[in-house]
């Protein structure tokens, strides 16, 4: 590229009808110059070759990607991980937003993410590092996505389950049970006070435990805990599967009983999750397997922050996702960004409600609460419930009771005198640890 060519990938915000535009954000670090290597970065993500040779035309006008923000953040010794490379020279770490186009690719989730995340991003000359912060979208597009048909206030009616968390619990022990013997310990957490009992994500339907047959015993067993506790119960089944076959999954499952479903979003697509919420009559929430494998890296991958918007946009009506505490490995301030995802201003797109997970008991949900700053989230133990040493009703009636504890501003050691169930959980109790 000569001086010329450079400049046709840089522009001013002025310059552009925004709303013609996505905003991505990324860190990278450039090697040799840097406005050279940043015109090959949204070279490579959007025209490419711009001109077909012999002709007088320029495709980068309308086309073409385009930094319109740069700022420089230092000079590096050496690249943040050793990635082999062909460039040679000086190593700058940069923030630098881009605007795309998005005609190049439209409403298409699929094709989106081929465009800011794929060859073209992080195979360019002279970019070796790259991390996809965020994408901001304007309202020209989000008004192409449905996005969630429920969200919070829709789960909040279907278990009538106002001015607190939403309580789920993942069925322990996750892979191995019969879906009779699965069943019974769901039922027994309901009858405890438990909103949820769901599938954990990564049992499927497999022959020890199909899900027709292991729906069918769920939604027998919910049947009678709303019965006996006069509430409305959900059970959650995971439908994940090849794609072709996950409306077949989604109707046994719903017809047996299912009164939302669980899809591990990325493994199957986000396109599979969107045709999914379309499709569906039930809430869908998303689990987070995949994430860590390109979130994790500080300087490289893709934010979790992006996904979790991606997965709003879908249509997920809930987002499990890595939680508070070290277990998880997630940074407090990366977690708090991705429950801002589910909950902030999104167009006309509805709230997902969030559900930070990992490790949580009836120990746990104080700090999580403050840490969330409202009601607005789902809390999601498994051993916490399951685990419980006086079994699972008490497992779900221990995070009852540490919710009224938190609503009477009462110690869980003052508020689980008298209650068995809360003070198994406390150190002091016989046998609770509060391991989830």
């Amino acid at each position: 590229m000569n001086t010329t060519d450079v400049k046709g990938f840089f522009a001013s915000r002025e310059q552009l009808e925004m709303a013609d535009y996505l905003t991505l954000e990324y860190y990278v670090e450039c090697v040799g110059n840097i406005d050279t290597a940043l015109a090959h970065f949204c070279s490579e993500q959007s025209t490419a070759q711009w001109s077909r040779i012999g002709y007088d035309e320029d495709f980068r006008v309308r086309f073409g990607a385009k930094v319109i923000d740069l700022h420089i953040l230092g000079e590096r010794e050496q690249l943040s991980y050793p990635v082999t490379h062909s460039e040679k020279g000086t190593i700058h770490a940069c923030r630098v937003t881009i605007a795309h186009p998005h005609r190049n690719f439209g409403p298409k989730l699929p094709n989106l993410l081929t465009a800011v995340c794929g060859e073209g991003v992080f195979f360019t000359p002279g970019v070796p590092i790259v991390k996809l912060l965020d994408i901001s979208f304007p309202e020209s597009y989000l008004r192409e996505f449905d996005g969630p048909k429920f969200g919070i206030e829709g789960i909040r009616d279907l278990l009538q389950a106002y001015d607190r968390p939403i309580f789920l619990g993942v069925v322990k022990p996750n892979i191995g049970l019969s879906p009779e013997h699965f069943a019974h310990i769901a039922e027994e957490s309901w009858m405890g006070g438990l909103d949820i009992a769901k599938d954990d994500e990564m049992l499927a339907d497999v022959e020890w435990s199909t899900l027709a047959e292991r729906s069918r015993q769920l939604g027998i067993a919910r049947q009678r805990a709303e019965k006996a506790t006069g509430e409305p119960k959900v059970y959650l089944a995971n439908i994940t599967d090849e794609v072709d076959r996950m409306k077949e999954q989604h109707d046994v499952a719903v017809r047996n009983g299912a009164n939302a479903l669980l899809v591990n979003a990325l493994p199957v697509g986000l396109s599979a999750v969107r045709m999914l919420a379309k499709y569906t009559q039930v809430p869908l929430i998303g689990h987070f397997p995949f994430i860590a494998a390109f979130s994790r890296m500080e300087n490289y991958g893709i934010h979790s922050r992006v996904m979790t918007k991606l997965q709003r946009l879908a249509g997920l009506d809930s987002i499990i996702m890595p939680g508070f505490g070290s277990r998880m490995m997630t940074p407090e301030e990366e977690v708090k960004e991705n429950i801002a995802e589910c909950l902030q201003e999104f167009g006309h797109i509805r709230r997902s409600l969030p559900v930070p997970g990992g490790s949580d008991s009836a120990l746990t949900l104080e700090t999580v609460y403050r840490k969330v700053g409202s009601v607005d989230f789902g809390f999601v133990p498994g051993r916490g419930i399951f685990g419980h040493p006086l079994g699972p009703k008490a497992g779900a009636a221990s995070i009852r009771q540490s919710w009224e504890a938190i609503e009477q501003g009462t110690s869980l050691e003052a508020y689980a005198v008298g209650r068995p169930e809360l003070e198994a959980m406390l150190p002091s109790g016989n046998g609770g640890n509060g391991k989830a």
